[in-house]
């Protein structure tokens, strides 16, 4: 049974430091080995930030990097910390719960240019009490002018239909220093109105085995998204 808890609106915040902008909606170079991040307090943890805004300490990089043209090579199973989108268009990435495997975060499928790729990442609240075991920060780099929008959904095994959040993290790469911004509650959750009562209600990732999760990555020439794991909990309520 998906455990759900109700949602508490939708707001926009928009974080802007010189001329790079994140914009994250529904909202009130060293990279560790996966297996170094543990699960995270039960609390809001600290946060040391650096000077691109992320804060210090172990953590799992991703690069989700733009390319103009396709990739052939098969791109399974490699790992490599990084995934292949179209500069522009629809990328499906597919996520698995780690804790049914290793445990660790992983690329499973670095190629998304054919439509889809895949990621494995732990469970981020299994309780859905709205305080993650870890955290995601993002930020926009590469040639300015690109963004993307990612959204974060499930398709429901008993109705299939497919759900989508009502949120957004949208990356935005202009001139300037890029600073990274928490974006776990939009990346980690997905809040929406499941039973047509009008409700946003909330659904953490892989918060009913049998449902399918995704990020469904929209790119609009941004060239490369860098996504980085603490092993820090954020209170999303």
């Amino acid at each position: 049974m998906r455990m759900k808890q109700l949602g508490r609106g939708v707001v926009a915040v928009v974080t802007t430091v010189g001329t790079a902008a994140i914009v994250v909606a529904c909202n009130d170079d060293q990279s560790t080995s996966p297996s170094a991040l543990a699960p995270a307090p039960a609390a809001r943890a600290a946060v040391t930030s650096t000077g691109s805004g992320f804060p210090s300490g172990a953590h799992y990089n991703l690069n989700i990097i733009g390319v103009a043209n396709p990739k052939s090579a098969d791109m399974t199973g490699g790992d490599g910390h990084r995934i292949f989108v179209a500069l522009t268009g629809n990328t499906r990435i597919n996520l698995s719960n780690a804790d049914l495997t290793d445990g660790q975060f992983r690329v499973l499928d670095a190629n998304g240019t054919d439509g889809s790729a895949a990621f494995q990442l732990p469970s981020p609240d299994p309780g859905n009490t709205g305080i993650t075991t870890y955290s995601v920060y993002a930020r926009a780099l590469g040639k300015p002018g690109g963004r993307s929008t990612t959204t974060t959904c499930f398709d429901d095994a008993q109705t299939l239909e497919t759900y989508c959040s009502v949120g957004t993290m949208v990356l935005v790469r202009d001139g300037g220093k890029s600073t990274a911004t928490n974006v776990s509650k939009d990346l980690l959750y997905v809040y929406a109105d499941t039973d047509g009562d009008g409700a946003v209600e909330r659904y953490p990732l892989f918060s009913d085995a049998l449902d399918s999760y995704f990020w469904s990555y929209d790119n609009a020439g941004l060239k490369l998204a860098q996504l980085r794991f603490y092993q820090l909990s954020t209170n999303v309520n």
